[in-house]
C-alpha cells in the first residue's frame, strides 16, 4: 500500500506497486506545468497526489536538463529546515553563512529543472516563501507541489486531485473494468487472493464498496486487504456496519475525511491489541526506520517494564514487536521496504500516522514517553557511529545515518522543545559532529548546534564539545571570526571542567583557522606541538589523524615536502590498522599534493586516485571536487611535451576532469571558497591543457566531463571507461565560432579568505590567480540537421520544453520528442543544455 518509497537521494519515489491509470489527471498536470512554472496537487489525504505527482514528473523529465529532484517534507516539522531539505534533495552543500534560502536561489539561477516537493500542507508559510523565492530568483525552475492546501501565490496554478470514479453499482456494468476505483480494488486483492479478478458476479459488489469509500484510493487499498478473510459481499456488510457507527460522531467533518477516517479506524479494530499498541509509539516516527528502531521505541524500559504499561497490560517484548510489526504489514498499515543499505526498513503513510499518533495521545504520558524513548535510542545510536567512525564501517554509518536524518531531527527538535530535556539534545547535537563535517551537512549541524547552545548555558563537558564543532563547522570566510571565538571558549571551558579530550579536540580547531588564515608557521608550530603531546585519553582517532593531516599540509605550503610525506606516510599507518578511509583519504591526497610538490607526477596521480576511490565511498562531494582539481593539474603537466606520457591523450583527460570538477563544485560553492591556491591550481591545469589541444578539442573534452553525473566523472578519472552514451560530443561546424564564454557551472570571480574545513589538503602551493574560462572554435566536421530539426533545435535553445514545442509547431508531443532524440544522437550530446549551447555557436 502506499505505491512509493521516497528516496533520501532526491530522486522520485520507487513505486512498490501498480499505478492506476489517471490519463485524464496525467495529461491536465503536464499541460499546467508546460505553462506554468507553480503547480499545486490538492485534496484529501489518501487521495493519491504524492502518487500522481511523480508520475506527471515522470512524464516530463526529458524537458528539464537538470533533472527531476523529489523533496519529501512529511518527516520535516521544522520550517528553517525546508531550504535545506531542498538543498539536500538537488545533492548541494552549503558552507556558507548567508541565509539558506538565499544560496539556494543563486545555485539555481542557471539551472533548468523541476522541484517536487510533496506533503506542503504542515509547513505552508514555509513552502510559500520556498516557491516565491525561486519563481522570482530563477528563470528555469518549475515546482509541482502536493498539499492539503493551496500555497497563496499569484503565480500558482492548481489541479484538485479527485477521488477515483466510481460506476453506478445499479447501472450498466458492462463497461466497469475500466474504472480506476474497481480497477485498483481488483489489483490489490489479487495481491492477497491470487486469481481474484473482476467478473461478472462480483463486479455489482465491488463498485457498491467503492461508491461506499467514495473512491479514494487509501481506503479502497485498505478494504482490499481484508480480502485474506472475507469475500466481496461479506466484507461490503461488514463495511456499512463500521461506518454508521464509525462516521456518526463527527457531523462536521467533510464526506470525504469521515469516509477515510471511518476506513482507517476499521483496520486499527481489526488489528491485535499489541499491533494497535505498536501502531500507535511508531507513529512517532517521522520516516522510514528499521526493525531494531521499532524494537527501541516501541519497547518498555525501566519502570515502566517493572510495572507493566496499565492493569493488566504486560510489557511489549522484542518478540511481540517483531510479531506486531509483522502483522502490521500483513495488514498493509505498516510498507515494507528496501533501504538504501540493502536491509529492511518500514514506514506509516501520513495518514495512518496521524491517526496513530491520536490514539498515542488518548493514554496520559505515553507520547511523552515514547518520544523519550526515540531521543535516547537516537542517541545511542549516534554513540554507536561515533565510536565506529574511526574503522571499516564508516561507508554504512553515512547510509545508516542519512536513512536516519529526519528521526535525527525529531529526537533534536523533541530534545530543545521539551522541559527539562534541552542537556540531551546538546549531547546528541555534538555527538553527530562526524556527520556534520564528513558526510556534508555543515548548515544543518551549526542550525542544531545554535539552538542547543543557546539553550545549555551552562559550564558542562557536552557545552565544550558543542562548541569547538560548532567552530569546526565555520565553512565560509566570514564565519571564520566567531569559528575561532567559539574553539578558544571550548578549549578554555575543557580545560577548567579538566577534559583532556575536548581539550586536545578544539586545538585542532584552532590550529586549521590558523592555517586557513595564512599563518603558516604558527600552525606548524601549534600541530607538531600536537602531534608530539600524541594521543590524550579519550581523544577521538580521527581528530588524532587530522592533527597530522594538517601537520603535514602545513609542511608541504613551506616547501617541505619530505617531511610532510614522511607525516603522512605514519598517519596512513595507523588508517589502515584500523580499515579507516574517510582520513585516510585525505593523507592520500596530500602526498599527492606533496609529489606535486616535488614533481614526482607518476607517484601524485597513483595517491591522487586512491583518495579519489576511498572519498566515493564515504560520499565526501567536497574531497571529490579537491581531488578532481588536483588530478586535473596532475595530468596537464603529466601531458606537458617534456614528459613521457602521451601528450594529446593526457591533456584530453585532464579536460575532462576539470568538467566534472566544476560540475561537482557547481553544488558546493562554484568560487572554491574564494580560495586563490584552490582556483590556482585549476587555472594551471586549464592553461597547459588549452594550449596543448586547442581551443575546440579542450572544449569538446571538457563538456564531456562536465555533462558526466558525479559518480561517472571518478570513475573515469579511476580509469574506468566512460559510458557509451556520454562520450565526446561532435559540433557541427557552421556559423561563427564562440570566441569566449564560461564553462557550464565555472567558478564565479574569487572571493578572500579561508574555510575551515579539515584535511587542509585543499590548498596547493601555486600562485594566486582567477581561473580563466575556457572557449571555442569551431568543430571540424559537419553534421546536417533537416529543416524540422533545426526548428527544434532553435525552440530548444529558447528553452522551450517538449509540449511547448508541440505547440509551436503544431505537431504531436511524441513527435517533438522523437525530433529532440533524433537531434541528441546526429550531434552526439546527452542533454538539452548542450543544443541549446551549440545553437548559440552558430549565431
Amino acid at each position: 500500500m502506499g505505491g512509493s518509497a521516497p528516496g533520501r537521494d532526491g530522486h522520485l519515489p520507487v513505486e512498490t506497486t501498480s499505478f492506476v491509470d489517471r490519463r485524464g489527471e496525467l495529461a491536465e498536470g503536464r499541460e499546467l506545468l508546460a505553462g506554468a512554472r507553480l503547480v499545486t496537487l490538492t485534496g484529501p489525504g489518501g487521495v493519491g497526489k504524492t502518487r500522481l505527482a511523480g508520475r506527471i514528473a515522470s512524464r516530463v523529465a526529458r524537458a528539464f536538463p537538470d533533472g527531476v529532484r523529489f523533496v519529501h517534507l512529511s518527516g520535516l516539522r521544522d520550517p528553517e529546515l525546508v531550504p535545506l531539505a531542498v538543498a539536500d534533495a538537488l545533492g548541494l552543500h552549503d558552507h556558507s553563512a548567508r541565509p539558506a534560502l538565499d544560496t539556494l536561489v543563486e545555485r539555481l539561477q542557471d539551472r533548468r529543472l523541476l522541484l517536487v516537493v510533496d506533503n506542503c500542507e504542515h509547513l505552508l508559510p514555509a513552502c510559500a516563501a520556498l516557491a516565491g523565492a525561486l519563481l522570482h530568483g530563477t528563470t528555469g525552475v518549475r515546482i509541482l507541489a502536493t498539499s492539503r492546501h493551496r500555497l497563496g501565490l499569484t503565480e500558482e496554478h492548481l489541479m484538485d486531485v479527485r477521488p477515483l470514479p466510481v460506476p453506478d453499482p445499479d447501472g450498466d456494468l458492462s463497461a466497469a473494468d475500466g474504472y480506476p476505483a474497481l480497477a485498483l480494488f481488483a489489483d490489490r486483492a489479487a495481491a492477497v487472493v491470487p486469481g481474484f479478478r473482476l467478473t461478472a458476479a462480483n463486479r455489482s459488489s465491488v463498485a457498491r464498496l467503492c461508491r461506499r469509500l467514495d473512491g479514494l484510493p487509501l481506503a479502497i487499498e485498505l478494504a482490499a486487504v481484508r480480502m485474506r478473510v472475507l469475500d466481496v459481499d461479506q466484507l461490503l456488510a461488514r463495511l456499512d456496519d463500521r461506518y454508521r457507527l464509525l462516521t456518526a460522531g463527527s457531523p462536521t467533518a467533510a464526506p470525504r475525511h469521515q469516509t477515510l477516517r471511518a476506513a482507517v479506524a476499521w483496520s486499527h479494530e481489526l488489528c491485535e491489541e499489541a499491533e494497535q499498541r505498536v501502531w500507535a509509539r511508531l507513529s512517532v516516527l517521522p520516516a522510514s526506520f528499521d526493525l531494531e528502531t521499532a524494537e527501541a521505541v516501541c519497547g518498555s524500559v525501566g519502570a515502566e517494564a517493572e510495572e507493566g504499561e496499565g492493569e493488566g497490560t504486560p510489557p511489549l517484548q522484542p518478540y511481540d514487536i517483531l510479531d506486531a510489526v509483522a502483522g502490521l504489514v500483513d495488514k498493509s498499515v505498516l510498507c515494507r521496504e528496501t533501504g538504501p543499505d540493502g536491509g529492511v526498513r518500514y514506514r506509516l503513510l501520513d495518514t495512518l500516522r496521524e491517526y496513530g499518533l491520536e490514539r498515542l495521545r488518548e493514554q496520559p504520558g505515553e507520547e511523552l514517553a515514547t518520544r523519550t524513548r526515540l531521543r535516547d535510542w537516537m542517541q545511542h545510536r549516534a554513540a554507536t557511529c561515533e565510536r565506529d567512525w574511526f574503522g571499516p564501517g564508516q561507508p554504512g554509518i553515512v547510509t545508516r545515518l542519512r536513512a536516519d536524518q529526519d528521526t535525527l531531527r525529531a529526537a533534536l527538535d523533541f530534545s530543545l522543545t521539551t522541559p527539562g530535556e534541552a542537556l540531551a539534545g546538546l549531547r546528541l547535537a555534538g555527538t553527530l559532529w562526524f556527520h556534520w563535517h564528513a558526510c556534508g551537512a555543515p548548515r544543518e549541524g551549526r542550525y542544531w548546534l545554535d539552538r542547543a547552545l543557546a539553550a545549555n548555558p551552562e559550564p558542562t563537558p557536552e557545552r565544550a564539545r558543542a562548541l569547538w564543532v560548532s567552530g569546526l563547522l565555520a565553512g565560509c570566510p566570514e564565519d571564520l571570526t566567531r569559528g575561532r571565538h567559539r574553539a578558544g571558549q571550548a578549549r578554555d571551558l575543557a580545560h577548567r571542567l579538566g577534559d583532556a579530550a575536548e581539550a586536545a579536540h578544539a586545538d585542532y580547531v584552532i590550529g586549521v583557522i590558523r592555517l586557513f588564515s595564512d599563518d603558516l608557521e604558527g600552525a606548524l608550530a601549534h600541530f607538531r606541538a600536537g602531534v608530539d603531546r600524541g594521543r590524550v585519553p579519550g581523544q577521538h582517532l580521527s581528530l588524532v589523524g587530522l592533527d597530522r593531516v594538517e601537520l603535514a599540509c602545513a609542511l608541504g605550503f613551506l616547501g617541505r615536502a619530505d617531511e610532510a610525506i614522511a607525516v603522512c606516510e605514519e598517519t596512513r599507518a595507523l588508517c589502515a590498522a584500523h580499515g579507516e578511509q574517510w582520513v585516510l583519504s585525505y593523507v592520500e591526497r596530500m602526498l599527492a599534493l606533496a609529489h606535486t610538490v616535488k614533481g614526482d607526477w607518476e607517484r601524485a596521480e597513483r595517491h591522487g586516485r586512491e583518495a579519489l576511490r576511498l572519498k566515493l565511498a564515504v560520499h565526501d562531494v567536497v574531497g571529490m571536487g579537491l581531488t578532481l582539481d588536483l588530478l586535473a593539474r596532475i595530468a596537464a603537466e603529466r601531458g606537458s611535451p617534456d614528459r613521457a606520457a602521451p601528450h594529446r591523450e593526457v591533456h584530453e583527460r585532464a579536460a575532462v576532469l576539470l568538467g566534472g570538477a566544476d560540475r561537482a563544485w557547481a553544488d558546493v560553492d562554484p568560487s572554491r571558497w574564494g580560495s586563490a591556491a584552490l582556483n590556482a591550481t585549476r587555472r594551471t591545469a586549464e592553461d597547459r591543457a588549452r594550449r596543448a589541444l586547442g581551443r575546440t578539442a579542450f572544449r569538446l573534452a571538457y563538456d564531456r566531463g562536465a555533462a558526466l553525473p558525479l559518480a561517472d566523472v571518478v570513475r573515469h578519472a579511476l580509469g574506468a571507461p566512460e559510458p557509451a552514451s556520454r562520450r565526446r560530443p561532435t559540433l557541427p561546424p557552421s556559423g561563427p565560432a564562440r570566441a569566449t564564454g564560461p564553462a557550464p557551472h565555472a567558478p564565479r570571480p574569487a572571493r578572500p579568505g579561508r574555510p575551515p574545513a579539515p584535511a587542509a589538503a585543499r590548498h596547493t602551493p601555486d600562485p594566486a590567480a582567477p581561473p580563466r574560462a575556457p572557449v571555442v572554435e569551431a568543430p571540424p566536421e559537419a553534421v546536417r540537421l533537416t529543416r524540422r530539426e533545426a526548428q527544434v533545435a532553435e525552440l530548444v535553445a529558447e528553452g522551450l520544453a517538449n509540449q511547448q514545442i508541440a505547440d509551436r509547431l503544431v505537431i504531436a508531443r511524441r513527435t517533438a520528442e522523437g525530433h529532440v532524440e533524433r537531434i541528441l544522437s546526429k550531434l552526439g550530446f546527452s542533454n538539452r543544455s548542450q543544443i541549446a549551447a551549440w545553437v548559440t555557436a552558430q549565431r
